[in-house]
């Protein structure tokens, strides 16, 4: 009578099996967050309203002549016989001082508006992200001397910094307000994502899939990253407001965006001499950018309250 040879999985075999069950688990843990976040997002009024206004003002950043049939840039568009005449049936906003079109330089403002804040978060972004989950995951001598780096850095006011790189580096355009930004900015980022990656490279799956073998990058990129996004993606969302109404109060001081190019800041600066005589010309690039500015940081609010399962 034969004996049936009963196989039994090898070690490496059975460690594989484990470290795909702690990869299924962080998996399932980080979709159930972003699946119910979602859920929770839909039923919030506050967050349909501002989305509309933020899908209007990527529309009017990417194709502002669906809004308006003039340009600000064609000959003739200027009559300084029309200087700060108020708004009319074929002129909404009405005349700025140099008789150009408020309604026409406000819609075609929003380009560089949002082109600054979006390029400015996105670097922020990715080079606080990046630092910091270095810094947390390596920890010892290199988190401390990027911690000290960073505190150079967070050291310097956006606006006070701005004003002082500017007038030493000069500007006047989208690109180099943004990289000046940039450089200011993305300490927050990475005091955030440090923080998380701290807080999470000591959870148990993570300590599972360092005992079965998984190295350091597979680690950090499949198990601590998915988890550190909700606050990181929060803080995203409020910082494209911060930065678009940095970019409007550097542009309002002269230093930031300048002629001519457009920008609600410079609009709102040309007009502030006259504001008592004609307030039609810095109501409405001043009432656009705050309502730029309160969508953003409302949706910050929005996410964040979705996200996070201690405020709910």
């Amino acid at each position: 009578m034969s004996e049936k040879t009963i196989e039994r999985p090898t070690t490496d075999e059975a460690a594989i099996a484990k470290e795909i069950e702690a990869e299924e688990k962080a998996a399932a843990r980080q979709a159930s967050l972003l699946r119910d976040g979602w859920a929770d997002l839909r039923k919030r009024p506050l967050f349909i309203v501002t989305s509309l206004i933020i899908l209007i003002l990527l529309a009017l950043a990417i194709a502002p002549s669906l809004f308006t049939a003039r340009s600000p840039f064609s000959d003739g568009f200027c009559q300084l016989q029309n200087s700060m005449t108020g708004p009319s049936s074929g002129h909404l906003f009405g005349y700025d001082v140099q008789g150009c079109d408020i309604y026409t330089r406000t819609v075609y403002g929003a380009r560089n508006s949002v082109v600054v804040g979006v390029v400015t978060t996105t670097a922020t972004t990715l080079i606080g992200g990046l630092v910091g989950m270095l810094a947390g995951l390596i920890g010892g001598w290199a988190d401390a001397l990027l911690s000290r780096i960073t505190e150079v850095f967070a050291g310097l006011p956006l606006i006070i910094g701005g004003l002082l790189i500017m007038s030493i580096w000069g500007g006047g355009d989208v690109w180099s307000v943004s990289f000046i930004m940039a450089i200011l900015g993305w300490p927050q980022v990475y005091r955030i994502m440090r923080g998380e990656v701290i807080a999470n490279k000591y959870n148990d799956y993570v300590t599972a899939a360092r005992a079965l073998g998984a190295g350091s990058w597979r680690i950090a990129f499949r198990h601590i990253l998915p988890n550190t996004l909700a606050p990181v993606i929060v803080i995203t969302t409020m910082n494209l407001g911060v930065y678009i109404s940095a970019e409007a109060a550097l542009s309002y001081l002269g230093i930031g965006i300048q002629y001519p190019n457009i920008s609600w800041g410079v609009m709102i600066s040309d007009a502030q001499d006259r504001f008592l005589t004609s307030p039609h010309a810095l109501m409405f690039p001043a009432g656009a950018l705050s309502i730029t500015v309160l969508a953003f940081i409302m949706l910050g609010d929005v996410v964040r309250d979705a996200f996070d399962p201690k405020m709910r």
